[in-house]
């Protein structure tokens, strides 16, 4: 009676196993797919193109605000920025 018990939890066991293996490697396999690395790597870009729009304008922003500074420390108006 022994035996067949140890046998039988021991197939439930492997079985599981197998199961669980199976599942975690399809997991795996799919993060590594040409698609989903395409999708990360989209998704960084588009991150990075926004972090550079971003930078971009505050430098804008930094540079008309220093130029304001300047032109007020010399005696300049605002209308004659456009020189």
């Amino acid at each position: 009676m022994k035996r067949p018990f140890w046998v039988a939890l021991g197939l439930g066991a492997g079985a599981t196993g197998a199961v669980i293996a199976s599942r975690w490697t399809r997991k795996q396999a799919k993060k590594v797919a040409p698609q989903a690395i395409a999708r990360e790597a989209r998704g960084g870009l588009l991150e990075l193109s926004k972090l550079l729009a971003d930078s971009l304008a505050e430098g804008k922003r930094a540079m008309q605000e220093r130029e304001r500074e300047l032109r007020s420390s010399i005696g300049e108006g605002p209308d004659e920025l456009s020189e």
